[in-house]
């Protein structure tokens, strides 16, 4: 028995060792593949909010910025402060339809000054009996998915003096679009403002500049392309199609000056702002088919 105990000494430690190597390979194979799903769990996230999450992306909808331009950062969108005028050049956002869906905040109505423009922008004096609506630029509904964006969309740096039957109308009209497409699109980038030239006429203490036509210039940028469209619209009642107004957004940076989506490729920013065709656009809505 004693001429045994040696091998079977041997032959224990030898299973011992090799079942530690056999636990530890596993374990390792574990955690390789619990990185590996993880790996892949991380690059399906990223791909699937690659056009919502990307910080370049989140600035396309910024115009050309000049030097001497007063860019103000609200929550929920950026403008072009012009002191001249009392208003904005811009307003840029983007409009996402499953944030407008998860949450909806009712609209404040509590004009404000704006603390941020400099050396102030308008206020409610400016507006009083002037026959003018304070038009947003930005509109309340596209701000409605939290409290501190609907409440910054009432900024008087925001408005714009506007023709009672324009903002309650054909203006309406095509917010409604712009947010019907935010849905159907999932997300699309908006630069919205005043055509602001010399000589317009004024209202107000503060002289606030009353536009003759706004515009709205939409992008959409998806995986599987780009596309753009402009409008046009004069600051007074229609009943006209919103297709009737649909420009190129190239016709737009003619009339005011602009240079809207800059940060795409140079060569896909020439083919989609100087290309327009309402037929790659959905022109039907869920409460208004005036459009069509």
């Amino acid at each position: 028995m004693a001429m045994n105990a040696k091998p079977d000494k041997q032959f224990r430690q030898t299973t011992n060792k090799n079942t530690t190597v056999l636990i530890v390979v596993f374990i390792l194979l574990l955690v390789l593949l619990a990185i590996l799903l993880f790996t892949c769990r991380q690059q399906k996230l990223s791909t699937g909010n690659k056009y919502k999450h990307d910080s370049t992306l989140n600035a396309m909808q910024i115009p050309a910025v000049k030097p001497a331009d007063q860019i103000i950062e609200h929550t929920g969108y950026t403008l072009c402060f012009v002191p001249k005028y009392e208003q904005a050049s811009w307003v840029a956002y983007v409009l996402r339809g499953n944030q407008l869906q998860a949450a909806h905040f009712d609209r404040t109505n509590q004009f404000m000054t704006d603390p941020l423009a400099k050396p102030h922008s308008a206020d409610d004096e400016d507006y009083e009996a002037s026959g003018y609506d304070r038009g947003h630029l930005a509109s309340a509904e596209d701000m409605s998915w939290s409290a501190t964006t609907m409440a910054e969309s009432f900024y008087y740096s925001n408005m714009s003096p506007q023709v009672p039957a324009f903002n309650r109308g054909v203006w309406k009209r095509l917010e409604e679009l712009v947010r019907y497409w935010s849905s159907a699109y999932d997300s699309i980038y908006v630069v919205t403002g005043p055509v602001l030239t010399d000589g317009l006429p004024t209202i107000g203490h503060d002289n606030v500049a009353v536009p003759q036509f706004y515009y709205k210039v939409i992008l959409e940028y998806n995986p599987q392309g780009v596309r753009g469209i402009g409008f046009v619209l004069p600051n007074q009642a229609s009943a006209a199609t919103l297709k009737s107004f649909a420009v190129s957004i190239d016709s737009v940076e003619h009339l005011t000056g602009l240079d809207f989506f800059p940060k795409l490729p140079d060569d896909v920013e020439g083919k989609v702002e100087s290309n327009l065709d309402v037929n790659d656009w959905l022109w039907t809505r869920k409460r208004a088919r005036q459009a069509q």
